[in-house]
């Protein structure tokens, strides 16, 4: 029995490694329930393994994100810690990723010099990382684009959105201080001469320093002119960059760049005269009208410092008014000192409206805005 046993093992496990080791078809449907760091690594097994693996992840252009609240430790911010444990099981491989993280824990603990070579550690060789410090987070807990969004004023809170590679979308990191700001360097980041740039998520640090304001108007005065969805704010530091080239403390501005066929964007902006939860949802049904394609879409909403709990008197009324709206789109972003954005749509050369340099920049408000990536 023993014998016979073993020789069906041994039968068995002939045909399952020539299965294992010669039918593509079977390897590249076992390799889809791999998370991709272990899929990267199966990569190496065999030439076999490695054409599927990446048919595999060509795959994979879904989104992804981590988020992440609760108390600091000697090991570093919360989200950091639970990166380090998530990126294990992602099933995708990011390409461009957002990080924002409250700035009281960020900018007020000694790991924060160390913070950008340790994101570059958990990430693929090549992955731009774009981290960003600010007063407070808006984010939507990891699992499912359908799980409640939530406002964090106080506390330690932060996410990190992940964007694979995708067809017919091109992003595209910059960050311009006075030394670095020139037509070649607006060139080369899409914000001067593509014809496809759609979206552009912009943010200024330190903009009250003395000649900040005008270096910001610089950069928006020919966007603002555009068929394209400008949006962001002003944050407090950043995190993921080098400041060799304008030092601490100077101003500066970073962001990504969307461009592509497939990229679709609108933004509305919620001003001083939406004080009320209803005044609220009204504001995010003219987000609705722009009918946006809501999968593979990402929400964002940019808000003051100013409004929140406080302004309301109550906590979420922005971002349940959004799940209300949206109800599987996940939403994203800050608390911070200044809105950059207007009522727009951009659908190919579609632009709802016009602005200056000026219009773009607000306070005491929010820009909720809706990005499509095909």
């Amino acid at each position: 029995m023993d014998v016979n046993t073993d020789c069906l093992n041994a039968e068995y496990g002939s045909k399952a490694g020539y299965i294992l080791s010669n039918v593509a078809e079977v390897v590249e449907r076992i390799l889809t329930f791999v998370p991709t760091k272990s899929l990267l690594r199966s990569a190496c097994v065999c030439r076999l393994w490695r054409n599927c693996a990446r048919r595999v992840l060509r795959t994979q252009q879904q989104l992804g994100w981590v988020s992440a609240t609760g108390s600091s430790s000697s090991e570093g911010h919360v989200l950091y810690r639970t990166l380090a444990e998530e990126v294990e099981n992602i099933y995708l491989l990011p390409q461009t990723v957002l990080l924002m993280a409250d700035s009281e824990t960020i900018n007020g603990r000694s790991y924060c010099s160390d913070v950008a070579e340790d994101l570059k550690r958990l990430f693929p060789k090549g992955c731009d990382i774009l981290g960003i410090a600010t007063p407070g987070i808006v984010l939507t807990p990891s699992g499912q684009p359908s799980s409640q969004p939530q406002e964090h004023q106080e506390g330690e809170a932060g996410f990190a959105l992940m964007i694979p590679s995708m067809d017919g979308v091109t992003i595209r990191p910059f960050h311009f201080c006075k030394q670095t700001l020139s037509k070649t360097a607006l060139e080369e980041a899409g914000l001067v001469g593509d014809p496809e740039l759609r979206v552009v998520l912009l943010f200024g640090y330190q903009a009250f320093k003395a000649g900040g304001p005008r270096f910001l108007h610089h950069i928006l005065q020919p966007l603002a002119q555009s068929s394209v969805l400008v949006a962001g704010g002003h944050v407090e530091s950043v995190f993921s960059h080098s400041r060799i080239c304008c030092g601490r403390g100077s101003y500066g501005v970073v962001g990504l760049t969307l461009s592509g066929p497939r990229v679709q964007g609108a933004s509305v902006l919620l001003d001083q005269d939406v004080t009320t939860e209803k005044a609220a949802e009204a504001a995010v049904q003219r987000l609705k009208a722009a009918s946006i394609p809501e999968h593979n879409t990402l929400g964002f909403m940019f808000a003051c410092v100013g409004r929140g709990q406080n302004y309301y008197n109550q906590r979420d009324v922005e971002v349940h008014a959004f799940r209300k709206v949206f109800p599987s789109i996940p939403l994203f972003g800050f608390f911070g000192n200044g809105e950059i954005g207007c009522d727009r749509i951009v659908t190919g050369n579609y632009m709802l409206t016009n602005s200056d340099a000026d219009g773009l920049q607000h306070g005491f408000t929010t820009v909720m805005t809706l990005v499509h990536l095909g």
